[in-house]
């Protein structure tokens, strides 16, 4: 006969692996710190990616201008304050991935250890029940 509460208790464990568990189980993978250290690393080039794409934008839809006459000392200028954007950016765009990896990083910790406690709690009082031993001589002698 099946156990209702078992069951009830083992379609929440799947539902919840199946909700989460794209989520929390590859962080099981990884230190913290090699789980966020990589998305940073990510991030680094995808905001370098960006920024010089958009850069590249700029100096295109300017082009004329660039043209007509720009001196050197103008441009060492234009460089500098590039420079600096592109520094503070990226400062605060790795500054938030660290932020954000880090917290998604401590979710999946949480969640799966309370995964680990449930499914062990589920063997504890469900997958040790032995059958009831029955009393028959197997052919040897009576102890």
């Amino acid at each position: 006969m099946l156990n209702e509460e078992k069951v009830r208790y083992m379609t929440e464990l799947a539902i919840f692996e199946k909700k989460e568990g794209k989520k929390i189980f590859p962080v099981n993978r990884y230190f913290k710190k090699d789980y966020v250290g990589g998305h940073m690393f990510r991030s680094f080039f995808g905001y370098t990616f960006c920024y010089l794409l958009f850069l590249s934008m700029w100096v295109l839809y300017e082009l004329d201008e660039f043209m007509g006459g720009v001196t050197l000392e103008e441009l060492l200028a234009m460089g500098k304050r590039w420079g600096l954007i592109y520094a503070a950016g990226l400062a605060v765009y790795l500054f938030i991935t660290w932020r954000v990896y880090g917290l998604r990083y401590d979710y999946a910790s949480r969640a799966q250890t309370m995964y680990a406690s449930r499914l062990k709690h589920l063997l504890n009082r469900y997958g040790r029940e032995k059958p009831e031993k029955t009393k028959e001589n197997r052919g040897g002698r009576g102890r």
